[in-house]
């Protein structure tokens, strides 16, 4: 399996109490433990079971992630501007590997 790419969407600038969206996709195979290969053998289980997004170092979003997610799972949602800062996406991973990014976002 390739390493996940982890990727988001976010404005660069937006305006105090203005509600803006968040996109963020991480590609990843997401297998469920339950598919075989070519010889027959269980590939084994390898999500990504939580990811996390802090605003500020406040965590503001989260979700916890199961098998019955697909492939490169994507989410939006949505905050609101308070002050300009820092914020940072974590994508959680069986085995305890950890994929993130941050963002930099100026509130006018």
């Amino acid at each position: 399996m390739s390493t996940p790419i982890p990727r988001v969407m976010v404005p660069g600038s937006v305006a105090r109490d203005e509600v803006f969206s968040i996109k963020a996709i991480i590609q990843h195979q997401m297998e469920t433990g339950l598919r075989k290969d070519s010889t027959g053998q269980t590939i084994p289980r390898k999500i990504i079971n939580r990811f996390v997004c802090r605003y500020g170092g406040v965590e503001v979003f989260h979700v916890e992630l199961h098998e019955a997610v697909s492939a490169n799972p994507f989410l939006e949602f949505y905050l609101r501007a308070t002050e300009s800062g820092r914020l940072e996406f974590l994508w959680e991973e069986d085995g305890g590997a950890v994929y993130s990014l941050s963002h930099h976002m100026v509130v006018t």
